[in-house]
């Protein structure tokens, strides 16, 4: 991988310092987002729960989802 030199770092600080990416609220397709809509069909202590677990492992919402949901797969076919 390239890596960039100081005054290419330069430039693109200033550039994105005087020029910020402008957001579409309207478009829900970032992965943040989803996230946040994951959580969204949950009750409050269900979301507050998973959000914990995925501070505190340092993963994200659906791994610990889908951790759950596994653990609960594998103590049914025990």
């Amino acid at each position: 991988m390239v890596k960039m030199t100081e005054e290419e770092a330069d430039y693109w600080d200033e550039y994105y310092t005087a020029n910020p990416p402008k957001i579409d609220p309207s478009k829900r397709s970032g992965f943040f987002t989803r996230q946040r809509e994951l959580l969204d069909v949950l009750d409050r202590v269900s979301a507050e729960y998973i959000m914990s677990c995925s501070l505190s492992s340092n993963k994200t919402t659906s791994q610990i989802i889908n951790e759950m949901v596994r653990e609960r797969i594998s103590a049914s076919v025990l």
